[in-house]
């Protein structure tokens, strides 16, 4: 999938195809390059653009309020997630999450429990370009949690109402040196899976709350944006260290 943009506006278009809009209609190329200019039928161009992952928050299907790129960025530079690793992910809604560890190179199992929000997020996964990489199960994962091998993950990502009963098993899903991090819309429940995490005897146990504010510049001077809210949700890391007693 590609991107025609043509001032402030983008259409998400996929190669070979026909792009019908009040400007006329484009004929998509098969094998479009970034940056090429491409015409309407009524001569009004447009530039192809690439795919990237803030684009997937603007053009995925939506099956609710997607993790927004800010918090995204937080739990990649909070976790290292990187190529190669394997995470499980939890509540996978839109998929924008999933999508952009995929892009990021991680092998990524999401579970989604409503089946049809699991079909669009299989279908977001091939806008993104990850289905090799992101596999969406249409399953409950704390009915799951049994049947996952042992130490496989490198990091667990959740964003659930029942997130505490899957950092609770954490120490059995994680790698040593793993992550988990738990996204929560409300306080009440950061607190709860940080007391999970506590209990469950992970280490670097902490909550965040990422606030956002856009500048706006102008002729009587600079000032923060008073348009927007900043804060969209909480961020709760928390680190499997064994201890010593435990590796022998």
């Amino acid at each position: 999938m590609i991107l025609l943009v043509r001032d402030d506006r983008e259409f998400l278009c996929e190669p070979g195809t026909e792009l019908h809009t009040d400007l006329g209609v484009v004929d998509v190329p098969t094998d479009p390059e970034p940056g090429q200019i491409v015409e309407s039928h009524l001569g009004e161009a447009f530039v192809v653009r690439a795919l990237r992952g803030p684009d997937l928050f603007h053009h995925l299907e939506r099956t609710g309020a997607p993790m927004v790129p800010k918090d995204v960025g937080v739990i990649v530079g909070h976790t290292g997630v990187a190529a190669g690793d394997a995470v499980l992910d939890a509540g996978t809604g839109t998929g924008v999450l999933a999508a952009y560890l995929g892009r990021l190179g991680a092998s990524v199992t999401t579970y989604e429990r409503d089946p049809d929000f699991a079909a669009t997020a299989r279908q977001n996964m091939a806008t993104a370009g990850v289905t090799d990489r992101v596999e969406v199960r249409a399953a409950d994962v704390t009915a799951e949690l049994d049947t996952l091998a042992a130490g496989a993950y490198d990091v667990v990502t959740l964003d659930t109402e029942d997130a505490p009963t899957v950092v609770a098993a954490a120490p059995d899903l994680l790698v040593p040196g793993g992550f988990v991090a738990v996204y929560s819309p409300f306080v009440e429940h950061a607190r709860e899976a940080a007391d999970a995490a506590t209990d469950a005897g992970l280490a670097a146990v902490e909550t965040v709350e990422t606030i956002q504010r856009r500048m706006d510049f102008d002729d009587r001077g600079s000032r923060p944006s008073t348009a927007g809210v900043g804060h969209t949700g909480y961020l709760t890391f928390a680190r499997y260290t064994p201890r010593p007693a435990d590796a022998a």
